[in-house]
């Protein structure tokens, strides 16, 4: 305890040197917190009398939410804010938001522990309490590695089943699961759509999510456009096109919340809104999520670090680090805290660069160079308290504080009766949805190069040259080898350049998993309408190279032989397209995808039996299971069987052979007449044997079922700064 208070001496007398009125400047230079009728002179924590707040909860029979009435025995945080941040007056004509019925959340003893190697022993949140209530913005702050998203998550019941959660979690009083539709969860990153405006993004959410007839969900997407104020915006492509710039980050946060608004839930939980965020836009983020609690809604959501004026719109403050709760309760009692514990913030200081400067641990190398520093150029910094030391005053300083009783006898109020519980709202079908993500998928495909306009030109491009190198090979015996080797190089190179459409593919994969991560979509779902949007393209790309090759190296002229050879392609893109997703859910990685994927198509090509006939390549590995499982050697055998296999070449004046005797020496292919529809039916059972693994990958590895949902990738939060 000594060390504590020599600590906590040394800290106070640094700080109140810096808030001393010597070294005070002009209100006008910079931004603060004020007491209510003091507009001049600036506020000093290290004195300043506690906040309380009395708090009036209503349950009432039958109604919608539970109502809160705050009474405030001091002037309360937001008013504070009321004069520095007026709210402008609505213009005429303005349309007003409609109201959102809340609902009380209360965590109480929450612990949350990660499966080490050999149990459940690291504890990334220990006995964490608090509450939420609607109407107001509860911001769960710290550094990184502090447990703030794993919090979130625990609460959200959103937690990776390699983790623990031990305590309890009530909604309106009762324990039970927010059901389908009661709340909105927004990650840290999301995944949007960048060749859709943002009304048509928040339409064909609202589609996928919500039930009912088309019309009627287009007056839900307006109103989440007001309520994230991108009426601006509506119309505006949010990845940009050509030589337009898209939507800045600021605004594409928005409309990642926006997404969650459509269906109007009650509790809305956020994961940093203000990552990858300037000042300005962070301000104005807040601004809005302000605005959106005023008109119900319950707000929980982390963040880092924030700025004066960000700070000052927060209702409520979950300090935590390491895992533990250093304070919760309104933010000037946060303030108060502190000074209470010997650490009062310094005026000139933000107060969460104050908060995160005495918790974070890593600025103790910070310490250890300013040390340093001094000792070569004299006092260059005031930094001078060990943050351990800081930590355990500040939890033993919250634990036997009034805030803490007052946590703990508002949690009781909260929890002692039950309100109404919270109702799902429905969601579309399963139909609907595939209707929906087809229709979504050919509009994107339709506008995005990178999808299926850049590999056709590429296979136009690939077609034109084989056939140019390959042209004027006649129709005499010789001219069967050279044939059979351009017929070759096109199915083996076409599929090597489909390797171009690997990061659109990793684009989808992850606009599925958030999109799954929150049940707006399946892996079924996903799998047919990409399937359905994907046809149209993959028979048009088919059908254009097919007919350039097929008549520049002079192949037989007859319809019927050439829709086979347009079929047989157009099965074979279909496969490499199901390979291609396959890998590319398996790794959601650019370099290993095309790594892979090159390293396949490399092996199958060997094995295809163009560089060695199949009958005499080495059994154990190149002829089973390699040469089986290469979609090459199937299509490559359809086509010469559909050019050679009722032809016959003259050999001399009076002998000729068939065309499967002109072949033996360069390929091997079946006497069958009905081989190359077998061969065209085993391309197809491979394209959807390949679409069944994808499923299976998809509802493993990449989507999560209903009570397993999205997690950190890590065993511990990877909070960032911004």
């Amino acid at each position: 305890m000594e060390e504590i208070q020599s600590q906590s001496d040394n800290y106070r007398s640094s700080s109140s040197s810096a808030s001393s009125p010597a070294s005070r400047v002009p209100s006008s230079n910079f931004f603060y917190l004020r007491k209510p009728g003091l507009h001049r002179q600036p506020i000093s924590f290290e004195d300043s009398p506690e906040w309380d707040t009395d708090i009036d909860v209503r349950l009432e029979e039958g109604g919608d939410s539970i109502n809160v009435a705050t009474t405030p025995a001091s002037p309360s945080l937001s008013k504070l804010n009321s004069g520095s941040l007026p709210s402008p007056p609505l213009p005429e004509g303005a349309v007003v938001a409609r109201k959102i019925a809340g609902a009380s959340v209360v965590w109480k003893d929450l612990t949350v522990t990660i499966k080490g190697k050999r149990k459940y022993s690291d504890k990334v949140v220990k006995s964490s309490s608090g509450y939420a209530l609607p109407g107001t913005m509860t911001v769960i702050m710290g550094p990184a590695k502090s447990g703030k998203s794993t919090l979130l998550r625990a609460i959200a019941g959103r937690l990776h089943h390699s983790a623990r959660m031990y305590g309890e979690v009530f909604v309106n009083g009762a324990r039970s699961r927010m059901c389908y539709g009661s709340y909105g969860f927004v990650e840290r990153e999301t995944a949007l759509i960048g060749s859709l405006t943002v009304q048509e993004y928040l339409y064909y959410s609202a589609l996928l999510q919500l039930p009912g007839f088309f019309c009627q969900k287009k007056s839900v997407v307006e109103d989440a456009i007001r309520a994230m104020s991108l009426s601006d915006y509506a119309n505006k492509l949010i990845g940009g096109h050509c030589y337009f710039k898209g939507l800045p980050s600021g605004e594409r946060r928005r409309v990642s919340i926006a997404r969650e608004l459509v269906m109007r839930p009650h509790i809305l939980f956020i994961d940093e809104p203000l990552y990858h965020l300037d000042s300005v836009s962070a301000l104005l983020m807040m601004v809005t999520l302000k605005k959106l609690a005023s008109m119900g809604c319950t707000l929980i959501f982390t963040i880092y670090q924030s700025s004066t004026e960000v700070f000052g719109l927060f209702d409520r403050i979950c300090l935590l680090s390491n895992g533990n709760t250093l304070f919760f309760g309104e933010t000037l009692s946060c303030l108060q805290h502190f000074s209470n514990a010997g650490f009062p913030c310094p005026i000139m200081q933000s107060p969460s660069d104050h908060f995160l400067r005495a918790i974070n641990t890593d600025f103790d190398r910070i310490i250890a160079m300013c040390k340093n520093w001094q000792d070569d150029h004299g006092d260059f910094s005031s930094v001078n308290m060990d943050t351990a030391v800081a930590i355990r005053t500040l939890e033993a300083t919250y634990k036997s504080s009034a805030n803490a009783a007052a946590v703990e006898t508002m949690i009781l109020r909260l929890t002692e009766r039950e309100g109404p519980l919270l109702k799902s709202k429905g969601k579309a079908s399963n139909a609907t949805r595939i209707a929906v993500l087809t229709w979504r998928s050919l509009l994107t495909m339709s506008r995005e190069w990178k999808y299926y306009w850049l590999r056709l030109i590429l296979y136009m491009l690939l077609a034109l040259c084989i056939g140019t190198v390959f042209s004027g090979l006649g129709h005499s015996l010789s001219s069967v080898v050279a044939r059979v080797a351009a017929i070759f190089v096109f199915v083996s190179f076409t599929s090597l350049l489909s390797i171009a459409g690997v990061p659109a593919l990793l684009n989808e994969i992850k606009i599925y998993a958030c999109e799954e991560s929150n049940r707006h979509s399946g892996a079924l779902v996903f799998l047919l309408g990409q399937l359905l949007s994907s046809i149209p393209f993959l028979f048009l790309i088919s059908i254009s190279s097919s007919l350039v090759l097929y008549f520049l190296i002079g192949l037989q002229d007859e319809f019927s032989l050439l829709m086979y050879f347009v079929l047989n392609f157009f099965a074979c893109l279909l496969v490499n397209e199901g390979l291609m997703l396959l890998i590319t859910s398996l790794w959601q990685h650019v370099f290993w995808s095309v790594s892979t994927l090159v390293s396949i198509h490399v092996v199958m090509m060997l094995s295809a039996g163009y560089f060695r006939i199949r009958s005499v390549l080495p059994g154990p590995m190149w002829t089973y299971p390699v040469s089986y499982i290469a979609f090459h050697t199937y299509s490559i055998q359809g086509l010469l069987e559909n050019e050679y296999l009722e032809t016959s070449f003259a050999v001399g004046e009076v002998r000729s052979i068939s065309g499967l005797q002109a072949l033996h020496s360069a390929y091997d292919i079946s006497p069958d007449s009905n081989s190359k529809w077998e061969n065209l039916l085993v391309l197809f059972l491979m394209a959807i044997g390949y679409r069944i693994l994808v499923f299976v990958v998809l509802h493993f590895c990449v989507g999560k079922n209903e009570s397993i949902l999205k997690f950190c990738r890590c065993n511990r939060d990877t909070d960032n700064p911004r």
